[in-house]
């Protein structure tokens, strides 16, 4: 398999940092939109880790690519990820693919261990949704208590060794702060114009998604009624073939292989003697 050496690595990401260089980043889940993604010069994509595979990573070209190590559970439910030699397991899997750098969310023991086997680890500050339930959906960091939580949780990440973070739903001077006093790649979702990039999922960009959009997430494009009308169309021509199974319309004789009646006589004689 082409791994595409000709891609970034990190110390390419971090020369564009030390360069003010701003980069482009999606979400995407599928190797048409990586391929899309790659083909308009997208820097960095996000991909979940169960949809990481070789076809994945052929899809998505020169792009750095992300690769997300999941909390628990994965798509196996008899595979979980709880302690570091799972997460490292796992994230070896992952690279043997292709995968650039692995967004871990664990513990700060687990990614350390990442970081000790040499791995590219990126954490989460701000809005984690995978801890929800200690902030609830706002923006955090507001008040001078918070910030600071997040500047130590800033620091704590650049001692282990963590390579970048996602910065989510922070005040946009938080951010600037955050990415001026550390050396970690700031890859920013509602953090304003001063993470080092700008980060969005390709539904929000592609007006395809079926949540809410996000206060920071902006579309541009349409993708929503042409690909419901897509799907009407499937519908329509999945109902129609059943319609015509139904009522013996197919197979008709053009789809059908002939024999030859000599051919066939003989088959049947043979076959019942």
């Amino acid at each position: 398999m082409d791994l595409f050496h000709d891609r970034p690595h990190v110390e390419d990401i971090r020369a564009m940092k030390a360069q003010g260089q701003q980069l482009s980043m999606l979400y995407v889940a599928t190797p048409e939109e990586a391929a899309a993604a790659e083909a308009a010069g997208i820097h960095i994509l996000s991909i979940e880790g169960r949809r990481w595979t070789p076809e994945m990573r052929e899809a998505a070209g020169c792009c750095f690519v992300q690769v997300g190590l999941p909390l628990g559970p994965l798509g196996d439910p008899g595979k979980r990820l709880v302690t570091a030699e799972d997460y490292l397991r796992e994230a070896f899997d992952l690279a043997a693919i292709g995968a650039d750098c692995f967004y871990c969310v664990a513990s700060y023991d687990i990614q350390k261990a990442l970081c000790d086997n040499h791995l590219a680890v990126v954490g989460h500050i701000g809005l984690v949704p995978s801890y929800i339930t200690w902030t609830g959906w706002r923006a955090v960091g507001k008040t001078t208590e918070e910030a600071l939580t997040l500047w130590a949780h800033a620091k704590r990440m650049e001692e282990i060794g963590i390579f970048g973070a996602e910065l989510e739903v922070v005040p946009d001077r938080i951010a600037k702060f955050l990415s001026e006093h550390t050396s970690l790649m700031l890859f920013g979702m509602g953090a304003g114009p001063y993470a080092d990039a700008q980060y969005l999922f390709t539904e929000d960009v592609c007006g395809y998604g079926v949540n809410r959009k996000p206060r920071h997430a902006k579309s541009y494009g349409d993708l929503g009624p042409e690909l419901d009308r897509i799907q009407q169309a499937r519908i329509a021509a999945f109902r129609a073939f059943r319609e015509d199974v139904d009522n013996k319309g197919y197979p008709a004789l053009e789809h059908t292989v002939p024999i030859e009646d000599e051919a066939f006589d003989a088959f049947v004689a043979a076959a019942l003697d």
